[in-house]
């Protein structure tokens, strides 16, 4: 019950911010060419591109998360030609930067553009939280491809996220298995968590924290820091005055890094096992932590070859034509399948005239993503239920060997260890 009161509240907070955006509002039924819609109506052209937009983490610490995603997105487009409904697709990507105020100012830029006909993105769920009803006001659903906090898809999300959807897992189902890896796989019977406040990683740390209270486990600290933090000694020592088995800290990778690497100074934490969240499946992370990177664990959604769809071999191969190095992060097959899912919409509700000029319908479009079944997507089956959650979770757990950032490579550094 407090999860759910914790869940509710956060997403009424961001309804508010997002609401102080003056934007064109799309809500009249509307009938141009053949179609009729009831939140309005798209007209392309014939000769004119289709614009698609897209947001994710593309500057910054956590650049590796945001460009991998974009990366994927393209590389969907490649597939389908850069062609949807007979037109060119116009890709516009913004940076969101891994918050609220990026993602309502990339949101806010897309959404200014009245052609635009849908957005994949973002990657954080702090950019996504202001973003998608921001986007949604003005009749452009997303389709995000890796933010994972619950209040997304709730079933009482505000009418603002009507129009979001998801092709990646659910944090209700992650926080739940990281919770069960510690207490069932490693043995622990007490945790200690850290979140720095973002909607993904506090949300994600209280499911853990639940289910492990469930299993019978005791949370003996549960903190809080800031992206920007810089000295984490005296948050490190307070946590080992209550002897934790494992510090648990899904955080992002600039605040992540200090606490690895300020942890082994701290007298009393020799006996608890730090393990961290998937945005540090990054190397950036390694440029930050360097030696301090070996031997650390992070928890993630699998993302070895056996994982994922028996397409994903040839999307690393097209990766690495196309931007001259392996993939840099776990969710570029998440991004490939969102994009994706968004062209098999168009291309669904899309009518054509005499003319040549092509007419999507707003609300039609939404509705067709959302109705979205059995997609054998590259990471994984894709079938969307009535809140837009379309993909499962697989759990696995993740170890660097190498502090070197030139080594990084998904299965070798880091390394699976779990399952």
């Amino acid at each position: 019950m407090k999860l759910k009161k914790f869940l509710k509240g956060t997403v009424v907070a961001a309804t508010f911010a997002a609401a102080a955006w003056t934007l064109p509002q799309v809500q009249a039924e509307e009938t141009k060419g053949p179609v009729t819609d009831e939140i309005g109506v798209v007209m392309i052209p014939k000769g004119a591109p289709i614009f698609i937009g897209g947001y994710w983490t593309i500057s910054g610490p956590d650049t590796a998360l945001g460009l991998d995603q974009q990366r994927g997105a393209e590389i969907a487009l490649d597939d389908w030609d850069g062609m949807v409904a007979g037109h060119k697709v116009k890709f516009v990507v913004e940076d969101s930067q891994c918050n609220a105020e990026g993602g309502q100012t990339a949101a806010t830029k897309l959404a200014s553009n009245q052609n635009m006909v849908v957005v994949v993105g973002p990657d954080c769920s702090s950019a996504g939280t202001p973003g998608g009803p921001i986007l949604w006001k003005a009749g452009i659903p997303s389709v995000a491809t890796s933010t994972t906090a619950p209040t997304l898809t709730a079933a009482d999300r505000p009418e603002g996220l009507h129009g979001y959807l998801r092709t990646i897992y659910n944090d209700l189902s992650a926080g739940a298995a990281d919770a069960e890896y510690f207490f069932n796989e490693m043995k622990c019977t007490t945790m200690a968590t850290v979140h720095d406040g973002s909607p993904y990683a506090e949300q994600l740390v209280r499911v853990a924290e639940g289910r492990f209270t469930e299993l019978g486990g005791k949370v003996v600290a549960a903190e809080a820091v800031t992206p920007t933090d810089v000295d984490m000694r005296p948050l490190l020592t307070g946590i080992a005055t209550t002897k934790p088995c494992v510090l648990y800290f899904p955080i992002f990778v600039a605040s992540a890094a200090q606490i690895v690497r300020q942890s082994s100074e701290i007298k009393g934490m020799e006996g608890t096992t730090i393990i961290g969240g998937s945005a540090l499946m990054a190397p950036g992370f390694l440029e930050a932590v360097g030696d301090s990177a070996v031997g650390f664990r992070f928890t993630n959604p699998d993302a070895s070859d056996d994982a994922f769809g028996e397409r994903y071999p040839q999307l690393v191969k097209q990766y690495e034509e196309k931007y001259g190095e392996k993939p840099i992060q776990a969710f570029h097959a998440n991004a490939y399948d969102g994009m994706a899912v968004a062209l098999m919409g168009i291309e669904k509700v899309a009518k054509t005239d005499a003319d040549g000029n092509t007419y999507i319908g707003r609300k039609a479009l939404r509705d067709a993503l959302f109705a979205t079944k059995d997609y054998d997507g590259i990471g994984g089956k894709i079938s969307c239920n009535e809140h837009g959650d379309c993909a499962g979770f697989k759990f696995a757990v993740y170890e660097f060997t190498n502090g070197d950032p030139s080594t990084f490579e998904i299965g070798t550094n880091p390394k699976k260890i779990h399952p």
